[in-house]
């Protein structure tokens, strides 16, 4: 399969780096930098690096565009690529709109064509793993999920925090819950700059007994990546700043017993073992990569983890919290 790469900047050399590794032709790079196209071309002399986007779009050899560039450019380029009927991999957040992944969709389902949005985090052996225990019903029912998500950032000029950091957030939820959030509230402040929020809470609402919960900050003085999911038998901390041990179960929980004497209650607290589960310890990207690739020479067989709509459903998540931080922290139905 021949592909093009949209984007050689932060996360650009990870995907040619991947998708050649398993066995695919990146023929070409587009960036707009001539220091980026002169690294592409240096690290890989058989791509070719180029900032004309047209050419690569008309080029016929090319099956499949791989975007990862700026957000705002995403809707545009993966509309011209599906038109000129091309798969297209499309970094998270797959557009800035609801309406526009909602057109993408419809340009890919038509044409027959494979449009995803790399939510990487859902190849981890962590985030894998932890799908396993909830399906296994090691967590009983699970209550809560709720996240931290902060550092000393990367400042982006044309999203806020929520839009850069939350749909790691939104996109494992949406995997390991088999439900989809009725609503938002989210409240955030920009302290730099006039418009960009760059620290924000989001809150999630489910139909059923579950919430969950996301802090996200571009200006903590620490690094943080740490998740606590909370089930009626037990308890998770998945911290990925750990190089080894990063999931922790905890058989720890609680039950609460009613007492005959009215509005009273007994809780009995347990407090047991903490199992470190072993690993998958191949490479995220890889398996995304393996993931999209399998998708496309299935002929729509294959529906990929990281598909174009849960692409949209990231979106349309962040579109509205989006709005409730516009509002006050209102309460946005989805």
């Amino acid at each position: 399969m021949t592909l093009a790469v949209f984007g050689y900047g932060y996360w650009g050399p990870n995907l040619v780096r991947n998708f050649t590794a398993i066995g695919q032709t990146v023929k070409y790079v587009v960036d707009s930098s001539a220091a980026q196209r002169q690294k592409a071309e240096k690290a890989y002399p058989t791509v070719t690096a180029t900032a004309d986007a047209e050419v690569v779009l008309n080029d016929s050899d090319v099956d499949a565009i791989i975007i990862a560039i700026p957000v705002r450019y995403h809707y545009e380029i993966a509309k011209k690529a599906l038109l000129a009927g091309k798969h297209a991999l499309v970094e998270k957040p797959m557009t800035m709109t609801g309406d526009e992944a909602d057109e993408l969709i419809e340009i890919a389902s038509k044409n027959k064509l494979v449009l995803m949005s790399d939510h990487t985090f859902l190849y981890t052996g962590a985030v894998k793993k932890i799908k396993a225990l909830i399906e296994a019903g090691d967590l009983g029912d699970v209550l809560y999920f709720d996240s931290t998500r902060v550092d000393v950032g990367l400042f982006q000029s044309d999203v806020n925090v929520l839009w850069d950091l939350a749909p790691h957030d939104i996109s494992i939820l949406s995997y390991l819950i088999n439900d989809k959030p009725i609503s938002v509230a989210a409240t955030g402040k920009a302290h730099v700059g006039a418009s960009r929020e760059n620290i924000a809470f989001l809150t999630m609402n489910y139909n059923i007994d579950f919430i969950a919960h996301a802090n996200v900050s571009w200006i903590s003085p620490v690094k943080i990546r740490k998740v606590l999911i909370g089930g009626t038998k037990k308890m998770i901390v998945y911290d990925d700043i750990e190089p080894s041990e990063k999931v922790r179960v905890y058989d720890s929980g609680f039950e609460i017993k009613d007492i005959e004497e009215q509005n009273k209650f007994k809780v009995d607290y347990r407090m047991g073992d903490v199992l470190i589960p072993k690993l998958d310890t191949t490479e995220a990207l890889a398996d995304m990569a393996r993931d999209f690739v399998k998708a496309i020479e299935s002929g729509g067989k294959h529906s990929p983890l990281s598909d174009m709509h849960l692409g949209a459903l990231v979106v349309k998540t962040l579109e509205a919290a989006e709005k409730s931080i516009k509002q006050n922290g209102a309460e946005i139905k989805l």
